[in-house]
């Protein structure tokens, strides 16, 4: 599969394009800083299927390149710190407006589980949590909704996908999904299983035009 990956320097980003490559896809990894691009391991393997595109994130026209012609777009764009609030909706609106021009289709992106809706089941405690962590947190969920707003409102077949309080632990491959929905009592998530997750849910037809909450 030749799949695209914005934020490719980002923990989940960076995790995402291993993984891929990994697994034998071609990968267009999108930076701002190619030194920034840390691989890892694979060696000759990679060779010819790692694509590193350089790229202003803010011009359209900029990044068609990077996703002319490719099967998916995975993104882990966004606020690394608080006052980088802006940032997901602004260049998420760069990756819709490219993928339009080029007539691809398939995106998934990260978002956030506070932003999507909390269980049913989550008791007292889990919902006061959520309640803090969204206030320490205002401005950059506000983005993350106005990204998802915009993602939702877009002609492609998307996926958001909400994790909880990350973590660097190495994939495991074990972890809840919940389409539409967020895991009971799920409070933490790897950047790794993150990425795993996202490459599975590409086929996924029952994920398209949906939010996938992720915990462990």
């Amino acid at each position: 599969m030749k799949i695209t990956v914005f934020g490719a320097t980002g923990g989940i980003g960076g995790e995402i394009v291993r993984q891929a490559l990994a697994s034998g896809h071609e990968v267009t990894a999108v930076v701002r800083d190619p030194a920034r691009l840390v691989v890892g391991g694979g060696g000759g393997e990679n060779e010819g299927r790692l694509e590193v595109f350089h790229a202003d994130l803010r011009d359209p026209e900029a990044v068609r390149g990077a996703v002319a012609g490719r099967e998916a777009v995975l993104s882990g764009l966004g606020a690394r710190r608080r006052k980088d609030a802006g940032v997901a909706a602004r260049l998420t609106r760069t990756v819709l407006r490219a993928m339009e021009a080029e007539r691809v289709r398939r995106l998934l992106v990260v978002s956030a589980a506070p932003v999507g809706p909390a269980p049913e089941e989550d008791g007292g405690l889990d919902r006061a949590m959520r309640g803090l962590v969204s206030a320490v947190l205002r401005d950059v969920y506000t983005d993350l909704r106005e990204m998802e707003a915009e993602v939702s409102r877009s002609d492609t077949d998307w996926t958001l996908v909400r994790p909880p309080r990350l973590q660097d632990k190495p994939v495991s491959g074990r972890y809840r999904s919940v389409i539409g929905g967020f895991p009971a009592k799920g409070r933490f998530i790897g950047r790794a299983d993150v990425a795993h997750a996202m490459l599975a849910m590409v086929g996924d037809a029952r994920a398209v035009k949906e939010g996938v909450g992720l915990a462990y």
